[in-house]
């Protein structure tokens, strides 16, 4: 049964090996990631992992929970894994999701007893598809007899500086304010509401991620019990949020 739900970002610079010198401009950020993941360590085991591909990469459904994966892609061989069972020592996927790999580090700090299934989405997936994903995942969850835990790791806008990656777009800082409101608040029917046109526009990448984690929560579940926000903020002109839903 599905016990608790936490989202974290994505950005490589979670990893301090890999921020260098600005590794303390992201060590709130890294905290809260940190503190949300320990506690999903503390309520179970097994998690299941949803993310959205990076453009340009190949689309991989399913990452393999034995698998490990490296950051060498950006900069340092910094190895994570998706299981205890697995081992760094063997073979490694370069070609590990963005996903799996910020999803990994995170267990290997702060819950190595975890083992990881992490399932990637299509950075268009339809609404209407997030909405049946979400759906049939709280089921599966549900049926399942051990305690579940979801991590969603997926980022905000990233227009919302002219140095940001995707430059500045006025539209985004609106949309942004309402995807860190409907989080903090545990919101389904905002997220619901993210337009895909306008999310590609301003490169809100996580969108469909943040629909799955909506219908996951909504429809005849009546949303989160409980919500808690631990970090909202955009320190390169990328919206990034940490925080937690329950059942």
């Amino acid at each position: 049964m599905l016990t608790a739900a936490a989202f974290v970002p994505s950005p490589p610079l979670l990893v301090p090996q890999l921020a260098g010198a600005a590794a303390s401009e992201t060590d709130r950020l890294r905290r809260a990631a940190l503190d949300v993941s320990t506690r999903l360590g503390v309520s179970c085991a097994e998690w299941t992992v949803v993310g959205v591909a990076e453009p340009g990469m190949p689309f991989v459904a399913d990452v393999d929970p034995e698998s490990c994966g490296t950051f060498a892609g950006f900069g340092v061989d910094v190895r994570v894994c998706l299981s205890p069972d697995a081992s760094d020592r063997g073979a490694v996927d370069r070609a590990m999701p963005l996903t799996a790999l910020i999803a990994g580090w995170l267990r290997d700090q702060a819950a190595p007893e975890s083992r990881l299934r992490v399932r990637m989405l299509a950075p268009d997936t339809p609404a209407d598809e997030c909405a049946r994903l979400g759906a049939a995942l709280r089921r599966e969850l549900d049926a399942r007899p051990t305690p579940q835990a979801l991590l969603v790791v997926a980022d905000g806008a990233n227009t919302l500086t002219d140095k940001a990656p995707g430059a500045f777009d006025a539209r985004s800082a609106d949309v942004q304010s309402m995807l860190d409101t409907a989080l903090a608040d545990g919101d389904c029917g905002a997220l619901e509401l993210l337009e895909p046109a306008l999310c590609s526009a301003i490169g809100l990448s996580g969108r469909a991620a943040w629909q799955t984690l909506s219908a996951v929560f909504g429809g005849e579940n009546g949303g989160p019990s409980k919500s808690e926000a631990l970090y909202a903020g955009a320190p390169y002109g990328v919206g990034y949020d940490v925080g937690m839903w329950w059942p």
